[in-house]
């Protein structure tokens, strides 16, 4: 894509090199008419100098090299009849320096600079240092400077145009990233809410199945658990419709009171759930706020599923330069040191959760013994959110 400047200031020009030259033939012929009225040249140089004229008016918007091949040989024999017209071979020698091929060019510029010579020497009269040494030099100067120019337009046209691909590329490069990540934190917005009620759901209404004939009342308490999931899980996709912010949030309107509701809806018969706020909590951004709910919900939902514990208590702390979150059991534990399984649908939780946390330069600790319970700490930089 060429600047649009340069088209404009090329275009300038060229318009400035036609009315010169046109300015040109018509100072001539009229300097012509005043020296030799009675010449015999006159009707000749007349009709050459309207033909020129003429030529060069009707093909200088197309600018081919036929056109301009015909008008400098039109001025060649302009100049045989009248030195005079040799001025003209000033516009004549840029427009051909912006029309033609750079070889093409050159040769014409020497060319006209012969024809301009010898009409010079013809009207000093003799071998005149001034013509034979100083007019080519100020034709190769300004020839020479010409050219740099346009090479250096050239190059900062290409320069222009990597540039411009450069930030195309760039920009579709930031937009297949930004889908990607968006796809990542749909996903774990997904697994810690829909997915972990989904599960949820299941084992609840397995437990019913099983003590449905031996425990009726107790098998009516875990559906009735079953559809208070699933009637959260139904609030939360339809919040993913219209901001993918977590519902609970919306609902309770700051994040203490949102990890209050989500320990009281996981708590059980088999599992109690506390929830405490230590310290000043400043006012979270809403995003870390969200994330730090969905990481209490993946946590508590790893702890329902697989740590088979009695109590879990959810602490959520402001330090200052950071807030953290902790959630703690005292259920079956296991080998922190041993690496932990997070392919093939389960553990994914902790992976979640260090990908959510690294999105705002946090750290995820655990701390587990088999037999003692578990620690999942998180903590977010509030400088960096």
């Amino acid at each position: 894509m060429t600047d649009s400047r340069a088209v404009d200031g090329d275009r300038i020009l060229g318009v400035i090199m036609h009315v010169a030259f046109l300015l040109l033939v018509a100072a001539s012929l009229a300097r012509f008419l005043l020296r030799h009225p009675e010449s015999a040249r006159t009707p000749a140089i007349v009709i050459l100098s309207i033909a020129v004229a003429a030529v060069y008016a009707l093909g200088a918007r197309r600018g081919r090299v036929l056109w301009l091949a015909l008008v400098v040989s039109l001025w060649i024999v302009l100049v045989a009849l009248a030195p005079s017209y040799a001025w003209c071979a000033v516009p004549l020698l840029y427009t051909g320096l912006r029309i033609l091929p750079t070889r093409t060019a050159l040769i014409l510029v020497a060319v006209l600079t012969a024809f301009v010579a010898g009409a010079q020497l013809r009207l000093a009269g003799w071998a005149d240092p001034a013509v034979l040494v100083m007019l080519p030099t100020v034709v190769v100067l300004a020839t020479a400077v010409f050219v740099y120019m346009r090479r250096q337009s050239e190059q900062q046209r290409i320069l222009i145009e990597d540039l411009i691909r450069t930030r195309r590329e760039l920009a579709a490069t930031e937009r297949r990233e930004g889908t990607l990540a968006e796809r990542e934190r749909l996903a774990m917005e997904i697994h810690d809410t829909l997915a972990q009620g989904l599960s949820s759901q299941r084992m609840l209404l397995q437990a019913a199945d099983r003590i449905w004939d031996a425990d009726p009342v107790r098998a009516h308490d875990h559906v009735r658990s079953a559809e208070s999931i699933a009637e959260q899980n139904l609030t939360e996709a339809r919040q993913f419709v219209r901001d993918l912010a977590p519902a609970d949030l919306a609902a309770n309107g700051s994040l203490p009171a949102a990890l209050e509701a989500l320990a009281r809806r996981e708590s059980t018969e088999t599992l109690t759930v506390r929830c405490h706020v230590d310290g000043e909590l400043p006012l979270l951004p809403d995003r870390v706020a969200a994330t730090l709910l969905r990481i209490a919900q993946g946590a508590l939902a790893n702890v329902r599923e697989h740590a088979e514990a009695c109590t879990a208590t959810v602490t959520l702390t402001g330090l200052g330069t950071q807030v953290a979150l902790d959630i703690a059991d005292d259920g079956r534990g296991f080998d922190a040191a041993a690496p932990l399984p997070e392919t093939g649908g389960r553990g994914y939780g902790l992976a979640a959760i260090r990908a959510r946390l690294q999105q705002f330069g946090g750290a995820l600790t655990v701390e587990s013994t088999p037999g003692e319970g578990t620690v999942l700490s998180a903590a977010i930089p509030l400088g960096e959110s």
